[in-house]
């Protein structure tokens, strides 16, 4: 069978299952399988795919059929600038938290000495984008999977930044090491009721444990912000990003644990997305 069928029958297949990205996703998971780029399949259209390539791109046309999201189909995802490894022990990496590595970065120079703590670190995608920028930072992710943290740590290695970034398996109740320059978390913040009402490719595929807030969405944010006020140093900036309709009582949990409000960044979707604080 040669590339174009191929890519026309998934397209049917996939067509009112997967939104209207029907075509980009088939032509992202033939590209994966057969190791050619988008506009290889393009110009080669009628080139004829080995069985066993065809045998692989159809399986994972049936998986995500079924709505299982892209980057756990192809193990990768972009982020900032970078492609980190992906599976279903971690979330998949949102444009809207690269905030947070835009933020840093506009912060502080790249002549800045710092060290920085990821408070659920999931990818570790945060804390190794900003690594990347600026290569006097030393930073430690800490998740509560360990799952997690293997990928994070497989993270590091493939991007080469294994002897700048470390990662621990532990609750953020439970980490005493260090005081840090810079805090960073993008914690579980949905309502438990809520999770029901999510995206199917999330509420079915997507780790719990890295969305659910507890009953109000609070109890994970209450708990990072009270850890972070122990472990920044004095005049140390924290980063936290939150979700839509929580950043008035974020802003009064943070006051309450001595943190000065630097100012609230939007997302693309013009929503209250993240809260930069000082500690004081």
């Amino acid at each position: 069978m040669n590339i174009q069928t191929l890519l026309n029958k998934a397209i049917k297949t996939l067509d009112n299952s997967s939104g209207t990205s029907f075509r980009l996703d088939s032509e992202i998971l033939l590209s994966e399988v057969i190791k050619k780029n988008r506009q290889y399949l393009i110009l080669n259209s009628n080139e004829e795919l080995k069985k066993e390539n065809v045998k692989s791109f159809n399986y994972l046309v049936r998986r995500r059929k079924k709505g299982e999201p892209i980057a756990y189909l192809i193990n990768k995802k972009e982020f900032w600038k970078q492609n980190f490894y992906i599976n279903q022990n971690v979330l998949i990496p949102r444009p809207d938290t690269e905030l947070l590595v835009e933020e840093t970065l506009k912060l502080f120079n790249s002549n800045s000495k710092l060290n920085i703590l990821d408070i659920g670190t999931g990818s570790g995608c945060i804390l190794l984008s900003i690594l990347k920028e600026r290569r006097n930072f030393f930073g430690i992710g800490i998740d509560i999977s360990k799952k997690a943290i293997n990928v994070a740590r497989f993270n590091a290695k493939m991007h080469q930044l294994s002897n700048r970034a470390k990662f621990y398996n532990s609750d953020v109740d439970k980490f005493l090491i260090g005081k840090y320059d810079l805090i960073l978390s993008n914690p579980p913040y949905i309502r438990q009721q809520d999770l029901k009402c999510l995206e199917v490719d999330i509420k079915r595929f997507e780790p719990k444990l890295a969305l659910d807030g507890g009953r109000d969405g609070f109890s994970e944010i209450t708990k990072v912000i009270s850890k972070t006020s122990m472990l920044l140093k004095k005049n140390g900036r924290f980063i936290l990003e939150m979700g839509f309709g929580q950043k008035n009582r974020i802003l009064n949990i943070l006051r309450q644990n001595n943190f000065y409000i630097n100012k609230v960044i939007k997302d693309y979707g013009k929503n209250d997305r993240c809260v930069i604080s000082t500690k004081i």
